[in-house]
């Protein structure tokens, strides 16, 4: 008998380890479709600087003032999280660098939950293009524009997405959302949330989660 899964994929969009992460799930799902296991993704908010201003952080200081990391540990830790993000996500383009910034996300978030109310594909395909602004083009994650760029390269209403983030809509579904996450123990990402009750943590290599989904699938 088939099985489909509900997974909450718990993260932010400035987060590496929530590329390799979803590279990871998305590698394994694939497999388990031919063992009949199939998913339903929905990405949730999560906020790794929520008092983060509009203009952001440099990398390489927000990194050394959050974790003590001398900017040479910096750059090592960025070249490890590449290759994983490469392995995870054959095709994803990851170029951190010393001049690389840290955002604050909320409006990205608003964003995905718009995109989430028009569809799940939708919402996967403007969490991949908001991937992509961030890690590959080093856009400005705070801008608007660039948040409405990101919509129309998934696929969805771009004059939409300006009206979204103009409005201040679904700020308060988002923050609702962070709240209950946290209350529920998530105090770091990606967080890999199955059928409200079962949870893997961090960015693990596709054979983890291909593994804790089948048994997962198997107690349901």
């Amino acid at each position: 008998m088939p099985r489909t899964l509900h997974i909450d994929f718990v993260s932010d969009i400035v987060c590496p380890w929530c590329v390799v992460g979803l590279g990871g799930l998305e590698a394994a799902l694939d497999k388990l479709k031919g063992e009949g296991i199939e998913a339903e993704v929905r990405f949730q908010p999560f906020e790794l600087n929520p008092n983060m201003p509009p203009e952001g952080e440099n990398i390489v200081d927000h990194i050394g003032r959050k974790y003590g990391s001398t900017p040479e540990q910096s750059a090592a830790n960025r070249a490890m999280i590449t290759q994983r993000a490469a392995e995870a996500w054959p095709g994803f383009d990851m170029r951190m660098g010393p001049d690389s910034r840290i955002w604050n996300t909320f409006d990205a978030h608003r964003l995905l939950h718009w995109a989430g109310t028009v569809g799940a594909a939708e919402q996967r395909a403007l969490k991949a293009a908001l991937f992509t602004a961030h890690f590959t083009d080093g856009r400005t994650m705070t801008d608007a524009g660039v948040l409405a760029d990101a919509a129309a390269a998934a696929g969805l209403d771009r004059a939409k997405a300006v009206e979204v983030l103009a409005d201040d809509l679904y700020a308060a579904e988002v923050r609702a959302a962070e709240a209950l996450w946290v209350s529920r123990g998530i105090n770091g990402v990606p967080a890999v949330v199955v059928e409200g009750k079962w949870l893997i943590s961090g960015g693990q290599p596709a054979g983890v989660f291909e593994e804790a989904l089948r048994g997962m699938a198997g107690e349901g």
